[in-house]
């Protein structure tokens, strides 16, 4: 089934991905994994962006979140790699991508249909 970006929802290893393209993705990284270039590799990794908030009239406000592809070690370049396959840039992400980097630091590493 398809989403709303035309992406086909797809499993590798009992891991449910959003897209074919994310799931290749998620296959050279298991790759480059067992070939020791990188190490840690996890999935759907979250990032608190913004705090939970409670406003003065006691209205709670849930913490909002990014939540990466990947994240891993390169042991090449000896830095930690927090990934996100696009095939579409929505403003929320644009949103969360400079969040990111306020917030924590972190550049996030883009890849994608020909941008690996």
């Amino acid at each position: 089934m398809r989403n709303k970006f035309g992406a086909v929802k797809t499993d590798v290893n009992g891991i449910t991905f959003d897209s074919k393209g994310e799931a290749e993705r998620y296959e050279e990284l298991l790759w480059l994994e067992k070939a020791g270039k990188i190490v840690g590799l996890k999935t759907q990794v979250p990032f608190e962006i913004i705090p939970a908030l409670l406003l003065p009239d006691g209205t709670k406000w849930q913490a909002t979140k990014y939540i990466a592809d990947f994240r891993y070690y390169d042991r090449d370049k000896g830095v930690w790699v927090t990934e996100d396959f696009k095939g579409l840039r929505t403003e929320a992400y644009k949103l969360k991508r400079k969040l990111m980097y306020k917030e924590h630091g972190i550049v996030i590493y883009e890849t994608g249909r020909g941008k690996r």
